[in-house]
């Protein structure tokens, strides 16, 4: 349940840390006072302008830091159409959801991108817990939020899910019919890789994972130590010799290049015991809105979008773009890629969020 404990400022609230073993690696707080990492984020509220307002509210007793952007000659007395932004595993809304929500805003939506409870600036306990049934909450709840916003029309909705963001949003539309359009840019099915592996790499070591997921639970509930799976640190060498270029340029892009610091790759071990159950392509029948999903001709995560695309049999209308040219990575921040990603996502939104005009 959503309670609005609201408060608006004009800077975003103080990061919360990264976990000890990931804060040696991550840069300095970015010099902005939104902490925004991505390239042309706005650094100051101008009026007539797209402007930035971050915001708190709780949701099933977490409270969950977000972003919500304006149009441009923002009116709270018309009424605007609206997209929720889904962020990707272990991103922030500082980073590409920012980026895609402040762009949608430049095209006349207002956007909310918020950070994962358990994760970035929201609370919750452990941090980086890191569990489907929390993620798609999340986007249900920024619903919730930013339907009840000045100015929007909640009859007009739509969202965008990036990376395990995208996983989480076909989840959460195939319930909520809130979601008049629905959208994925380089979709990552969070569940079929944990359990997998990246690329089905991991098939032979299942149960052993599922193994320490269990024993990590039975650690964290005698108050012992929290366990974490993923990456705390990497050099620029073990970098260099990552074969995929999903978790290398990944890698660069959160540790180096876009480095945010209540960002982290890591997540609890208990999470596996969720995560490993999970799929996002069970059940994709259920969605009948108008779907959208988006990924890089060159992505090698791409395999993931085939199988949801093609499973998603009962969509109102349907469509693969792919961006030509892209990696999964470079959809998050090279500005040809994400140019064409938004161009397209705005056309769709035009469509299907009918009435586009701020009429009264």
């Amino acid at each position: 349940m959503l309670t609005f404990a609201i408060n608006r400022t004009n800077a975003q609230t103080a990061q919360r840390p990264a976990t000890p073993q990931a804060a040696s690696n991550q840069k300095a707080q970015p010099q902005n006072p939104f902490t925004l990492v991505y390239e042309g984020a706005i650094t100051e509220n101008v009026e007539g302008k797209v402007n930035i307002h971050p915001v708190r509210y709780e949701l099933n007793g977490i409270d969950i830091a977000a972003n919500v952007y304006t149009p441009a000659g923002f009116d709270a007395s018309k009424k605007y159409p609206a997209v929720v932004v889904a962020h990707p595993n272990g991103g922030v809304k500082e980073q590409t959801s920012g980026l895609y929500a402040q762009r949608l805003a430049e095209a006349g939506y207002i956007t909310i991108a918020a950070d994962a409870a358990y994760q970035g600036s929201s609370g919750g306990e452990p941090r980086h817990t890191d569990k489907p049934a929390h993620r798609t909450e999340d986007i249900r709840g920024m619903a919730d939020f930013i339907t009840q916003y000045e100015g929007v029309d909640a009859n007009r909705l739509g969202v965008l899910g990036i990376c395990g963001g995208g996983g989480y949003t076909l989840e959460a539309a195939k319930s909520d019919k809130r979601f008049k359009a629905v959208a994925t840019l380089s979709m990552f099915n969070s569940g079929q890789v944990r359990r997998n592996g990246f690329q089905n790499s991991g098939l032979a070591t299942v149960q052993e994972r599922l193994k320490k997921a269990a024993e990590a639970r039975a650690q964290e509930a005698a108050g012992g130590k929290i366990m974490y799976a993923g990456v705390a640190s990497i050099s620029d060498e073990e970098i260099a010799k990552t074969t995929t270029d999903l978790y290398r340029e990944g890698y660069q892009y959160y540790y180096r290049t876009h480095a945010h610091p209540a960002s982290t790759f890591l997540y609890t071990m208990s999470s596996l015991l969720d995560l490993m159950t999970w799929d996002a392509t069970a059940n994709l029948d259920l969605i009948n809105q108008p779907l959208l999903m988006l990924a890089g001709s060159k992505a090698d995560t791409k395999y993931m979008t085939d199988e949801a695309f093609s499973k998603a049999t009962h969509a109102k209308s349907k469509e693969f773009f792919l961006i030509n040219g892209a990696t999964h990575i470079q959809t998050y921040w090279k500005p040809e890629y994400v140019s064409q990603a938004v161009n397209k996502l705005v056309s769709f939104y035009q469509v299907n969020l009918k009435n586009f005009n701020n009429e009264q």
